[in-house]
């Protein structure tokens, strides 16, 4: 894939006719047709030996654009994005699973999209995502590496439709909501489940520790990893107290320096992380594998600012929720973070 990755898009386009096969997602005259723009592309400003005109010959195969196959298209994917993208992300483990160390949620794949004031945001998603585009976003994804999905209980229908019709390898991370959701999921092929986060943050609340503890334990036998989720910096630190520890947990994590978030008005659907600092000496504390969500506050944050943020608050891994014609700068944004020198106190943590 590197070598093809550098040859340029039209390398690119030709060899991921294989990526998108068994899919609508592009037909073969698309790609015939990106590759002859690609080629006019090129052509036109080799015929000018300027030097203007030399540095729009270099970035050409680079930065040609196919109508309907670029940007957010509900219709196609542009294959050709995968030029842009530096190296794979990298990964880690959690109780032995590899899991990619940016991870793909599934909140804009299922519409549960937080809209704040916009009402229309999720059906918009809704129409977005459908079969083919979920099927073409989770192969751009394994395409840069990601091999990890978090996603409702749900939607392991569309992901065992994915691995026996598409041939694909993503692994699956259930959030579930109840006990046989969960071993429903793993019976057919989820690679690991994780107690819902609003659940936890409402069975924390109420002090029904007993029924997290009964979902460890009984997933537990399944021998895939089981973690426990929470929106609220109570719900692990009570887990926590109570003794309770899964193989991973699942937090949010963000800073409140984006301008939806003002202090002095009541929150409405953008704030995801209330406690941010504490939240990072919490996780600090503790020896098993962090996975932070709502990195980006849904959207409101920047990843050069957001993935940077989560990395050195102490996650070992991120959960983003991701559109296809985002996921390569995703990964070369998350994989420039990792190899800078980041101000971080916690120990990366895999097990």
């Amino acid at each position: 894939m590197s070598k093809s990755i550098n040859s340029g898009r039209r390398d690119v386009l030709k060899n991921i006719a294989a990526l998108a096969a068994g899919t609508a997602i592009i037909s073969n005259e698309e790609l015939v047709l990106a590759e002859q723009l690609a080629d006019d592309a090129k052509n036109s400003v080799t015929k000018n030996n300027t030097a203007k005109n030399k540095t729009a010959k270099n970035n050409a195969a680079k930065d040609v654009q196919v109508d309907g196959l670029s940007g957010a298209s509900r219709k196609h994917t542009d294959w050709g994005k995968l030029a842009d993208l530096k190296k794979p992300i990298a990964k880690g483990t959690i109780k032995g699973v590899e899991t990619s160390r940016l991870v793909m949620g599934g909140n804009l794949v299922g519409g549960w999209a937080h809209s704040r004031d916009l009402l229309y945001v999720s059906d918009l998603v809704k129409a977005y995502f459908t079969r083919d585009k979920i099927i073409a976003t989770f192969k751009m994804a394994e395409a840069c590496g990601i091999n990890t999905y978090i996603g409702h209980e749900s939607h392991i229908g569309i992901l065992s439709d994915y691995w026996e019709k598409e041939d694909g390898t993503l692994h699956f991370i259930a959030d579930s909501h109840s006990l046989d959701g969960a071993l429903k999921c793993i019976d057919k092929g989820a690679d690991g489940v994780y107690f819902y986060g609003e659940l936890a943050d409402q069975c924390v609340k109420e002090g029904k520790y007993d029924e997290i503890i009964r979902f460890i334990e009984r997933v537990r036998k399944e021998d895939v990893p089981v973690g426990i989720g929470g929106h609220q910096m109570a719900t692990i630190k009570g887990c926590v107290e109570h003794g309770i520890e899964p193989d991973f947990w699942m937090k949010t994590i963000h800073h409140h320096k984006y301008w939806s978030r003002m202090a002095d008005k009541p929150e409405r659907d953008n704030v995801y992380c209330r406690e941010p600092e504490e939240t990072k000496e919490l996780m600090n504390t503790l020896k098993q594998p962090w996975i932070g969500f709502k990195v980006l506050a849904a959207g409101a944050i920047h990843p050069k600012d957001g993935f940077r943020y989560a990395l050195e608050a102490g996650a070992d891994f991120l959960c983003v929720g991701m559109y296809d014609f985002q996921i390569v700068n995703d990964v070369n944004i998350c994989m420039d973070i990792l190899a800078s020198d980041m101000k971080r106190s916690r120990p990366v943590c895999f097990t």
